[in-house]
């Protein structure tokens, strides 16, 4: 899905950290990761006890300053630099999610509050605590924010098994918008309940509606004027990308077994069909998921 070479994009919307140091070393899962995990909903798809070991084991990262980072203000202007550049590209996305969904809280009546999307490099701090790149993309619901490692799009290959392509970037911040709308709407504040994990949890029905979501605006998404149409192949990056990051698919790959009491985000053919709803119905009242 290539962007309109002459559409405008808006910077302001993306701001960039990469390369810049938060002042010292950052543990993963330090500060407010617990909150990140029962309400922020991440995409990777670790549970409860895995992310606590990775907590207790995983040795601190530090996080060095300076760098030789763009302004993206002077190198993301257009959609013609969107289709050159991977950070321009982000902006790009950014830009289109949120004048959908702007629209669409219009439309029922309702005001969209913008979401800062936050690009860094190794770990950073956010208003749910210090984060580092071992957490994956996640929403922050305490900033209204979205944080975002590029190198995570590596990992979706390396250490998934995604096949990648851009749309599979789009997908995952898609998502991770998706969780911004259930924050403006109330819904977050339906997790974190007694069901915390599992295949019908709180957490896992979040996630699943938060996939379909992402499929809502993937329907709209060439009406936002930035983007071209939506082709089959991309549709297929975007569906694989929800399928390896299953909980089963992880779970197997990473521990040999699959345990569904333990799941937080929902198994590779939920996160699909989730995906599929969205995007087969272009309409968030689809995305309703049971118990909600």
């Amino acid at each position: 899905m290539p962007f309109n070479n002459q559409s405008r994009l808006d910077p302001s919307q993306v701001s960039d950290r990469r390369g810049r140091g938060v002042g010292t070393a950052v543990a993963v899962g330090g500060g407010g990761i617990g909150i990140l995990i029962m309400i922020v909903a991440m995409l990777l798809g670790v549970n409860l006890g895995d992310l606590g070991n990775i907590t207790d084991q995983a040795p601190q990262v530090p996080v060095t300053g300076g760098g030789d980072i763009n302004n993206l203000e002077q190198v993301c202007q257009t959609g013609a630099d969107a289709n050159s550049r991977e950070d321009c590209r982000i902006v790009g996305y950014v830009n289109s999610i949120q004048a959908f969904w702007s629209n669409e809280f219009s439309r029922r009546g309702g005001n969209y509050d913008e979401a800062q999307t936050v690009l860094f490099t190794g770990a950073t701090q956010s208003g749910c605590g210090n984060a580092t790149a071992a957490v994956g993309p996640f929403y922050c619901p305490e900033d209204q924010s979205v944080y975002l490692d590029l190198d995570f799009f590596n990992e979706l290959l390396t250490r998934f098994g995604a096949q990648g392509g851009p749309f599979a970037e789009a997908y995952v911040l898609s998502h991770e918008y998706g969780h911004h709308v259930q924050d403006l709407s109330g819904a977050l504040s339906n997790t974190g309940g007694s069901n915390a994990t599992g295949p019908e949890s709180e957490s896992v029905q979040a996630e699943l509606q938060a996939d379909c979501l992402a499929g809502v605006w993937a329907y709209h998404a060439t009406e936002t004027g930035y983007l071209t149409q939506v082709t089959d192949q991309e549709i297929a990056q975007a569906l694989d990308a929800a399928a390896a990051v299953g909980d089963d698919r992880i779970q197997s790959q990473t521990q040999g077994y699959v345990s569904p009491e333990s799941w937080t985000h929902g198994s590779s053919d939920q996160r699909q069909q989730a995906l599929k709803d969205g995007l087969q119905s272009g309409d968030m009242d689809t995305c309703q998921t049971p118990g909600w």
